[in-house]
This record gives structure tokens, sequence and C-alpha cells, in this order.
């Protein structure tokens, strides 16, 4: 049996990917760093509302950021984030087929 507190964490990062607004922002990250505007205009919300996702998510260790100059860039902390959407997104359009 695998250890209860490693388990535990699996099921608190899959709680970060059970919002739709967290999801659409790392899928907005895929190909590019952004800042938090450009987030925020893709998705046709607020500054602030973008900010709050984006600090679950970084805590979460799914996203990254760096400075230039005055301006904060947001990319995905590595390729196993991407690597969870797209096996998710393959598994719902697998499992469609068979309904």
């Amino acid at each position: 049996m695998a250890d209860l507190n490693l388990l535990n964490n699996l099921a608190e990062l899959y709680k970060v990917f059970a919002d739709f607004t967290r999801v659409r922002i790392l899928y907005a990250l895929f190909e590019e760093e952004i800042s938090v505007g450009q987030i925020a205009e893709r998705l046709n919300m607020t500054v602030s509302a973008i900010s709050h996702q984006l600090r679950t998510l970084k805590s979460a260790g799914l996203v990254k950021y760096r400075r230039e100059g005055k301006v904060c860039l947001y990319s995905l902390s590595d390729d196993h984030v991407k690597t969870i959407i797209l096996m998710g997104i393959e598994h719902i359009t697998e499992e469609k087929k068979y309904e």
C-alpha cells in the first residue's frame, strides 16, 4: 500500500485541477510563457481573478514565473503538467467512443 501522505498529496494535486478556470490557465500556458494581463485577455477575465488562481497554481508547483522588468511571465513548471492535462483529454475523448 502506498504511503498515506503520498496519496493525500496526490489528492490535493488533483483538487487543483478540479477548477475550470485553473485548467484554462494551464492550457493557455501550453505553448509560451505569458503575462497575467495576457492570460486575463485570452480568458476574458480580470487580472485580479487570474492572479488569485495563479497563486494557487504556483503553490501547487504547477506554474512558475520569471521577471522581465516589471512584468512577470508565467509558464508551466515542467512537462509533467502538460502530460497530466493531455492524458486527461485523451481519457475523456477515448471514453466517449464507448458511450
